[in-house]
């Protein structure tokens, strides 16, 4: 019963809208693509590909989900080369804490997710720390950014303490990035913002989806979330994101970096390919949520594409729900502990130099 519930909500918050998902407006910001590199994006792919491929062939088949380097990133034309040398391997030459920021409506889902812990236990046998700042999942952006101002300001850094890696994942990208531009105080807590699957510049699906709709979350069985202020779709709306970076240039003084999901269709959960094929009215190059372009965080460093869709990058839905797994959600297979890793050494490597 309680499985049964959780995919009819699931199917609800997946369903159709025939309204265009981006309407006509004379109330928008002047836009256009660009190359990365001509919009301040530093291409990084050559050596996190490095990176990444020189651990899966180092331990990847010891850890859960093990996928081959070639079949996990995606090569896009014009990926740098890499000359940085030798990859690190052993233990954390600074030992940075990942602070984890989940999307919306995480906080309603986390007891059907359970994460396992496997995550922070793969990086702490390295020296890192891993944990998650918890926000509320229906609240908008600035309500989430008081309460990562607060999380991060009761932590008790020391000297010598782990600095920290703000890990943003879909709407947790921009509640990170609020909270940095509204919050001068935290900047010097924060090493590092990393943005995977981020919504940076908004989903189409949130300019047709209500927020009573995604309010449906909280019935699911076992969830622990309640409303908060109700603002959490209107937050992951293009024209809210796009206004807002247009408005509020991010803190010079923090690096940021960007992973973005580009799965192949045949690589996309089949409960997602509803809202794949809705997105891809307006670019096929989407991860059921997102468009590939707008998951770039401005002036930050690409670290790659990676061949997942919105859920499977970061969700670990189907280690603990095995029907859901080879059913519904049949693409979640994912090998994120090292890819957190790579994401990590990366940002320890950049930072060093």
């Amino acid at each position: 019963m309680k499985l049964f519930f959780f995919i009819a909500v699931l199917s609800v918050l997946l369903a159709c809208s025939n309204k265009p998902l981006v309407e006509f407006s004379p109330d928008t910001e002047p836009l256009m693509l660009l190359p990365a590199s001509l919009a301040g994006i530093e291409d990084g792919r050559g050596r996190f590909r490095e990176i990444y491929c020189t651990l899966e062939a180092l331990r990847g088949d010891t850890l859960p989900d093990d996928r081959p380097c070639e079949k996990l990133l995606v090569a896009l034309d014009g990926e740098s080369e890499s000359s940085r040398g030798d990859v690190a391997t052993g233990a954390a030459q600074k030992p940075y804490t990942v602070a984890f920021v989940p999307g919306l409506g995480w906080q309603c889902l986390e007891n059907y997710i359970d994460p396992d812990g496997s995550i922070q236990n793969h990086l702490a046998r390295f020296g890192y720390g891993f944990l998650t700042l918890e926000v509320d999942g229906l609240s908008s952006s600035k309500h989430n950014a008081v309460q990562l101002r607060d999380s991060i300001m009761a932590m008790e850094l020391k000297e010598g303490d782990r600095p920290l890696i703000l890990l943003g994942y879909s709407k947790g990208v921009p509640d990170i990035l609020l909270a940095l531009v509204e919050f001068p105080e935290i900047r010097g807590r924060v090493a590092a913002v990393v943005s995977v699957a981020g919504s940076v510049g908004g989903s189409p699906l949130a300019n047709t989806t209500s927020q009573s709709t995604a309010n449906l979350l909280r019935f699911v069985p076992g969830s622990d979330c309640d409303k908060g202020d109700s603002g959490a779709v209107q937050s992951m709306m293009q024209e809210v994101r796009r206004q807002w970076l247009a408005e509020n240039p991010l803190p010079e003084e923090i690096p940021y970096y960007s992973l973005v999901t580009y799965p192949d269709p045949d690589n996309i959960s089949e409960i997602l390919h509803s809202n794949y094929r809705t997105v891809s009215k307006i670019d096929g190059r989407n991860d059921s949520q997102l468009i590939f372009y707008d998951q770039l965080v401005p002036g930050s460093v690409l670290l790659g594409y990676v061949n997942a869709d919105h859920w499977a990058v970061m969700v670990p839905i189907a280690r603990s729900h095995k029907l859901v797994g080879a059913t519904l959600v049949d693409k979640n297979a994912f090998p994120r502990e090292l890819l957190l890793e790579a994401i990590v050494r990366y940002v320890e490597e950049d930072l060093a130099r």
